[in-house]
């Protein structure tokens, strides 16, 4: 697969999910002293999160802490724990077209902007018969990297 015209330059995020996000809170910002640097709520996304980092500079790593709007309905951010994994890609536009080509099923909704700002998309945790390529469990969140975690990863 040397055709590949976008890198992985690193993880952007972790997103873990909880009923309780002030429990959530407590452990990852509290406790384990993370900064809290943001705050996101999306109805049709089912989510109410909050944003910390852990590291400095431009590689720093994102904590997304989601408790659901309604926890009955879909999506169910706190089903599993550990929500999503995201990455930094260099060029999300080549990426999806590539991949998308190699068979990769991503779920509704295409590129879009992010709690954070960034344009992303998501490949689906499963595979299907149209597109057998999945995130084998795990949704799998792209995101597009700007220019100055482009440039830390160059060096």
């Amino acid at each position: 697969m040397s055709d590949r015209p976008f890198q992985v330059l690193g993880i952007q995020q972790i997103a873990v999910g909880g009923l309780d996000k002030l429990a959530l809170r407590k452990l990852w910002i509290d406790t384990l002293g993370l900064t809290l640097t943001g705050e996101f709520q999306s109805e049709s996304e089912n989510v109410d999160e909050d944003i910390a980092t852990c590291g400095t500079g431009p590689l720093k790593v994102e904590v997304d802490l989601m408790q659901p709007l309604d926890p009955e309905k879909r999506p169910k951010v706190h089903e599993p724990a550990l929500n999503h994994v995201g990455l930094w890609i260099d060029d999300l536009h080549a990426a999806v077209s590539w991949l998308e080509g190699q068979g990769t099923r991503f779920t509704p909704g295409g590129i879009r902007k992010g709690a954070s700002g960034h344009d992303v998309c998501f490949i689906h945790p499963k595979g299907n018969d149209d597109a057998p390529i999945g995130g084998c469990g795990v949704l799998i969140e792209l995101v597009q990297a700007p220019p100055e975690v482009i440039q830390a990863h160059n060096r």
